[in-house]
């Protein structure tokens, strides 16, 4: 089913493109003939995770998921057009046979054998801790698997996946690409190798993405990193305001964390305490870091023209659309309750179905009541105007805005500054 394949994963990745304004993709991304590839990423954010990967990477993959997915008739079509693996995990059937796993393991090992790539998040579970879970060697295990039945040239990649919010629409990811590394560079017998793979995997992930203790570290980590991003100019030729940049900083600053709360604790809570004053500074009047630091900045002429020219179909847009817009959240936070990390598979679950269908519905409505001419134009609208509606859907949420207690902000801003520049000395000193 390559051309359907084909289909479903340009589908998808323009799915994504409207779920999140942006998606940065950066590190070793794959070429396009790469084969024999087991990628392992983390798990955060539920059916989003796998989706983001295989439209990131401009190779094939075949993901494997949880055999629990294959029951949900519409989602078990999509799995196997895009030729997942399925497996049965022992707490979604207490059953299960031991053994059981040697069919999944020689799938996967025909697939690597023959070219084929796979992508498995090998702490099994989507889940909403602040840091990696502990890994198990199942992703090695298939490698060992493949290579005992005359795989060659197996290597294995981390993908760490990084979002300012993972379950709100219109928020952005971050894709990054690890290192590649070659199983053959691996020796000893079968569980040293299977181990020191499992141990690679888990290094690389840890250095992809930004760990916390708890939330309360993690929330302080990333709001630091925003600080010191919206700071600096750039890095790395990455812009200033880009989840990549901001995810560059933040692994310096949890490394520095780790540091500097061994020898000097008061430093770390006197930066969290400024941290907590600054930012629930920013939450009372609406803006973030970003908005104190340009000022007032406008969106230029041009745009502002442009936006102007759209305002009339994005206001109809937001009017048309008012009610499925509102469905997805609705149903999100009636059955994902707390698990954050399935929030935006539900959203963007129900908005596939949600949207075309009452778009369809105004298409036919329109015919009913207009003739022809005046139908067609209505039916150029209906499919229109979302699309305008979501511009401006970005500038309100994220455009600039004019801070009026600016200087009270900038005055609680350096003396937050302060303290991280007193963190980093500390840091040097030691």
């Amino acid at each position: 089913m390559p051309v359907t394949r084909s289909v479903l994963r340009w589908v998808f990745s323009n799915v994504m493109r409207i779920y999140y304004r942006r998606i940065d993709v950066v590190g070793e991304v794959p070429p396009k003939d790469v084969g024999g590839r087991v990628f392992v990423a983390n798990h955060v954010n539920g059916l989003v995770d796998p989706v983001l990967v295989m439209t990131s990477a401009p190779c094939m993959i075949s993901p494997v998921g949880k055999s629990t997915l294959w029951s949900i008739p519409m989602l078990k079509w999509v799995l196997d057009a895009v030729d997942a693996v399925p497996v049965t995990r022992r707490k979604d059937d207490p059953t299960k046979a031991v053994g059981s796993n040697d069919v999944v393991f020689e799938a996967v090992a025909d697939k690597l054998i023959n070219h084929g790539n796979i992508l498995i998040f090998p702490e099994g579970i989507s889940h909403n801790e602040p840091q990696l879970q502990k890994l198990r060697t199942g992703a090695a295990r298939m490698l060992m698997r493949a290579a005992d039945e005359g795989a060659r040239g197996l290597t294995f990649q981390a993908v760490g996946l990084e979002f300012d919010a993972r379950d709100v629409f219109r928020s952005r990811a971050l894709i990054i690409y690890g290192p590649v590394r070659e199983v053959d560079a691996t020796t000893g017998a079968t569980e040293e190798r299977v181990n020191a793979i499992t141990t690679a995997m888990r290094s690389d992930l840890s250095e992809l993405i930004v760990e916390g203790t708890d939330w309360s570290e993690m929330r302080a980590i990333a709001q630091v990193a925003e600080v010191l991003a919206n700071t600096a100019p750039h890095t790395d030729g990455m812009a200033a305001s880009s989840l990549a940049h901001r995810n560059a900083i933040g692994r310096r600053v949890e490394a520095a964390t780790r540091a500097i709360m061994k020898s000097q604790p008061a430093v770390v809570e006197a930066v969290k305490g400024n941290l907590e004053t600054y930012f629930s500074n920013l939450a009372q009047s609406g803006l973030s870091d970003r908005d104190v630091v340009r000022g007032s900045t406008g969106v230029g002429v041009v745009r502002a023209g442009l936006l102007g020219l759209v305002l009339p179909f994005a206001i109809a847009g937001a009017l048309l659309f008012a009610l499925p817009y509102q469905f997805p959240r609705l149903v999100a936070r009636a059955f994902a309750k707390e698990s954050h990390d399935v929030v935006s598979t539900y959203k963007l679950g129900v908005g596939l179905i949600v949207y075309p269908v009452w778009a369809m519905g105004l298409t036919i409505t329109t015919f009913i009541l207009f003739p022809v001419p005046w139908a067609a134009l209505a039916v150029l609208l209906v499919w229109l105007a979302p699309w305008c509606a979501l511009v401006w859907l970005d500038v309100l949420e994220h455009g600039p805005k004019r801070p009026a207690n600016r200087d009270a902000l900038l005055r609680s801003r350096r003396v937050l500054m302060t303290s991280i520049e007193l963190a980093q000395a500390q840091l040097v000193q030691r």
